[in-house]
């Protein structure tokens, strides 16, 4: 099917193949350069080995530690809007409505806690992710539009009302510390276990891509986003953290970021902070970031993000609240007789704060208090494996689709 203002891809690859030919090249060339000699190399049948043995290892941890394994959402009317830019969401049309393609499958994440007997949920989710070309034509390396993420949330349980939020600064202040180092401490343990089986079962793949990994040791290092950031500035302040720890795996806490990204206190009784009073002690999310280590010289390579997740917002007012500055919704639910009177101006967020505001018989909520977080899997093999052999992200997938590499994408 034909939309209009976008080229068929059929002539796409018209115009393309007849550039290349304009160029003295071919198709054929062209194939064998970006994808044939990829496919028929060791580097990636090294990587690809590694990939099984760290998927399959966090399954096992993750299913060992009690949680639900559920489907895959790649169609909703709501996704993850982002904190960052992406040329846009998209979307497709089914029974003459419009659905979105999963940035990530959030929401969901958090409807699928709702039961208190789940201890939590985990998925090997697809996410789409139209990341905007590099403005100066570098090649950053690290993106692919179309990726696959370990999304991991776990309930909480610890019956904070919103009275109890407002009135109780301290207590609750307490309950996040702990949480914070309960979610700290799962990521760290199924990092280990992950590593360790990569070690222990991949030592000739490691061999081949030149590349060392070291079982880490808890509790890994830990930075504040708001010192790093003002030590080595706001676009590189992880790869100046990893300079300074000699740590292959570290965090940086506090980052203000994503609308279900707690923020505590966010609401007091005598009204709103704004977002310049918010510092990283009161922002409770997290980003693990790792780094390769060189096989033969032991250098360690520039750190990335591996895994970004959070204490989540929990109360309906909260929700509402920090949707609404984030600018995701541009008015507030009504919510009457179990309607809500305006949910054609909530675009696709009706249904998901329906369920944020449900209630049991004895006038609590419902909606699940969770910690989570997401790792991409891609990302973090080809953190760990840059080296000699593997320069950028599309070295470690079979289809990778680098926004900084090629204009069409030919599978």
């Amino acid at each position: 099917m034909k939309v209009e203002g976008i080229t068929g891809i059929g002539d796409a690859l018209f115009g393309f193949q007849a550039a290349l030919r304009e160029g003295g090249s071919s198709l054929k060339e062209f194939m064998e350069k970006y994808y044939y000699q990829k496919w028929m190399g060791d580097t990636l049948l090294a990587a690809t080995s590694v990939r099984a043995t760290f998927v399959t290892a966090m399954h096992q941890f993750l299913t060992d530690e009690g949680l639900c394994n559920i489907e895959r959402v790649q169609l909703s009317p709501v996704t993850d809007p982002l904190a960052h830019d992406v040329e846009h969401v998209p979307s497709i049309s089914y029974k003459g409505l419009h659905y979105v393609l999963t940035h990530s499958m959030i929401y969901s994440k958090f409807l699928a806690c709702h039961h208190p007997k789940i201890k939590g949920i985990f998925v090997d989710s697809p996410n789409i992710r139209l990341e905007v070309e590099s403005p100066d034509r570098i090649q950053r390396g690290k993106y692919i539009i179309d990726f696959s993420q370990m999304d991991i949330e776990v309930r909480r349980n610890r019956g904070i009302d919103f009275e109890t939020y407002l009135s109780r600064p301290d207590d609750v202040k307490e309950s996040l510390r702990e949480d914070l180092a309960t979610a700290k401490d799962l990521f760290e343990r199924m990092l280990i276990h992950s590593m360790g089986r990569v070690v222990e079962k991949k030592a000739d793949e490691l061999r081949e891509l030149g590349v060392a990994i070291e079982v880490p040791k808890q509790p890994f290092p830990t930075f504040a986003f708001d010192q790093s950031k003002k030590k080595y500035g706001p676009k590189e302040y992880e790869a100046g953290v990893g300079r300074e720890t000699s740590s292959q795996f570290f965090w940086i806490t506090g980052i203000p970021r994503e609308n279900y990204d707690l923020i505590y206190p966010y609401l007091k009784p005598d009204g709103k902070i704004t977002l310049a009073e918010v510092t990283s002690d009161m922002v409770y999310n997290y980003d693990l970031c790792g780094k390769s280590i060189i096989r033969d010289t032991g250098e360690q390579t520039e750190a990335r993000e591996l895994l970004s997740g959070a204490i989540r917002e929990w109360l309906y007012e909260l929700i509402v609240e920090r949707l609404l500055d984030n600018k995701v919704i541009s008015v507030r639910p009504i919510i009457a007789e179990g309607n809500i009177e305006n949910i054609n101006q909530l675009d696709g967020y009706g249904p998901f704060l329906l369920a944020a505001s449900m209630k049991d018989d004895t006038g609590r909520s419902t909606f699940p208090e969770t910690y989570g977080g997401g790792i991409g899997v891609e990302r973090t093999l080809y953190s760990l494996c840059r080296g000699p052999k593997v320069e950028k992200i599309d070295d470690v997938t079979f289809f990778g689709k680098n926004p900084d590499s090629h204009q069409i994408y030919l599978f």
